[in-house]
């Protein structure tokens, strides 16, 4: 997946960015105002952390995650089912020429964060740390 959000290891351009998070600001108001006509969508307060484009601007893959963590499996499946919607009001709410296709996967950044401090809190890494 790291093919379509990267140009040949090169960081994102400016405009892959800019345009990531705007649709993930979009996305996250369309979310949270419940805008999409889905009542397993409407019961759920999902986060959307990031937004990568692909260089093209075609596809924007969202990396999500629900309030908690619960029920991860479940949200993602909601937004995958409601995607056309979901990209509907996405462009209609944006100023873009073309709507992109959404893509949805779980955020791991959390869980990433979480196992460095747990590293972190070890013995033999804080002794190192302290000295």
């Amino acid at each position: 997946m790291a093919k379509n959000t990267q140009r040949d290891g090169k960081a994102p351009t400016q405009r892959m960015l800019r345009v990531g998070e705007m649709i993930r600001r979009t996305l996250s108001e369309i979310l949270q105002r419940g805008e999409v006509h889905d009542p397993d969508l409407a019961r759920m307060s999902i986060t959307v952390g990031e937004v990568r484009m692909s260089p093209d601007l075609r596809i924007a893959t969202a990396f999500i995650l629900p309030l908690g963590g619960i029920g991860k499996e479940e949200a993602l499946d909601a937004l995958r089912r409601n995607r056309h919607e979901v990209r509907h009001l996405v462009v209609k709410g944006g100023t873009m020429k073309f709507a992109p296709e959404l893509r949805f996967q779980l955020d791991g950044t959390f869980d990433q964060m979480d196992a460095t401090r747990a590293l972190l809190a070890e013995d033999h890494v804080r002794q190192d740390l302290d000295e």
